[in-house]
């Protein structure tokens, strides 16, 4: 893996404060030559399987899973696949990987419609506007490509842009309208597909870690790698509330994940330092410490049950009551050290998760139980995806692969 690549959840360890590797260290050669080869096969035969594989499909440590219950594999990626997003109407998906290419492919036959190349850096961004009319994919350098689609299979770029190292991208939902955060000064780039009209939303120095859009769509809540979080207001260019780490209850180290109520003008936001910060027009309102690093936050869109679901990536899944901000149940969780890496809410009080160990969970929020386990893939889980329609789940994965699972009753 690249240095400018995201790290991989299996390289951050709790106990080591850094990873140093000596590249150019040899053992001295005579230590080599008083082994003969006998003693180097049974020294081969003592040790874990997967540590003396042939580069391949396994190269990266990855665990085999026992069964898979996917319905379709997409393979065509050579390495980590960051990203992954389904077509409002054709029968599309399309996925972004560390290869720095996208791939756009029928979910129902694997096969590839367009291959996306000229990114330089990973694609850790790609997906279809809401009425299905652009494709745009972004990399880790901030190249951001965006493409027309026209009749059964036409997609053609019509526009590009180059914005420096990028945190992350997203379509507006009512609008053909792009909006990207920056991964070194902060700022957010909101443009008009495909006509290419900038404006800018001013970075304060922090890294734009993540961002949600409110339910009016009027606003962007944003969460920075210093801890602060921010309410745009698009529209003006304008804070309008804002909480940093210099706040009693703000978060004190860099924000992972952001949430906006689709009811009511209330966001939450998960953190590194454990805590999850509850916040609303006039600023932060209530804190909980988890005492994990948090990964995932979300509210439900359930009107009728007022919850917030979190995910650590010591393996913790919460469900708290957020208007007592109080913690409602745990969810079972059948390998606790299995940390959680993204989680979203679909219907009928579902909860679905994916782990570092690449399996997904799908939970009964209002007690906790396990539902149903899909397993398939090999090795941490990044993004997933779900369509109503078709009651279908479709997961990126560090294995390579995206794959697409029925999603159980």
């Amino acid at each position: 893996m690249r240095d400018n690549t995201p790290p991989r959840m299996s390289d951050i360890s709790d106990e080591d404060g850094e990873l140093i590797y000596f590249d150019d260290e040899h053992a001295p050669e005579e230590d080599f030559e008083e082994i003969n080869e006998d003693e180097l096969l049974e020294i081969a035969n003592s040790m874990p399987q997967s540590t003396i594989e042939d580069e391949g499909d396994n190269a990266i440590g990855e665990k085999v899973p026992e069964e898979d219950h996917s319905i379709l594999t997409f393979s065509k990626h050579n390495l980590a696949v960051f990203c992954c997003s389904l077509h409002p109407s054709k029968p599309w998906a399309v996925s972004g990987s560390e290869d720095d290419k996208a791939y756009v492919w029928n979910r129902n036959t694997g096969e590839v419609v367009q291959e996306i190349t000229g990114h330089k850096d990973s694609v850790i961004a790609a997906s279809f506007s809401s009425d299905g009319n652009y494709l745009a994919t972004g990399d880790m350098a901030g190249e951001i490509f965006c493409f027309k689609i026209s009749g059964d299979e036409e997609i053609k770029k019509v526009w590009e842009y180059s914005m420096g190292d990028m945190g992350w991208m997203m379509w507006h939902r009512a609008a053909n309208i792009l909006l990207a955060g920056s991964s070194v000064e902060g700022e957010i780039y909101v443009w008009r597909i495909p006509s290419g009209d900038c404006k800018v939303l001013p970075g304060n120095g922090e890294k734009c870690e993540t961002a949600e859009l409110t339910a009016d769509g009027k606003k962007l809540f944003a969460g920075y790698g210093g801890g602060t979080v921010k309410l745009w207001d698009i529209k003006s260019n304008t804070v309008t509330m804002e909480v940093n780490k210099d706040h009693h209850m703000g978060h004190k180290d860099g924000v992972s994940s952001v949430s906006c109520d689709s009811d009511n003008p209330m966001y939450i936001s998960g953190g590194e330092d454990g805590k999850i910060l509850f916040t609303n027009n006039n600023g932060a309102q209530e804190v909980i410490d988890t005492g994990e690093s948090v990964e995932s936050v979300a509210f439900s869109p359930y009107p009728d049950l007022k919850i917030v679901a979190s995910g650590t990536l010591q393996g913790q899944i919460a469900i708290w009551d957020y208007s007592k901000h109080t913690l409602r149940t745990t969810c079972e969780h059948p390998e606790p050290d299995d940390g959680i890496t993204t989680l979203k809410f679909l219907p009928d009080y579902v909860l679905v998760v994916g782990t570092i160990q690449g399996n997904i969970y799908g939970y009964d929020v209002r007690n906790g139980q396990r539902k149903f386990t899909l397993s398939g893939h090999a090795a941490e889980i990044y993004d997933i995806q779900y369509d109503t329609n078709e009651n279908v789940l479709v997961t990126a994965s560090e294995d390579h692969t995206v794959k697409i699972f029925r999603c159980p009753g």
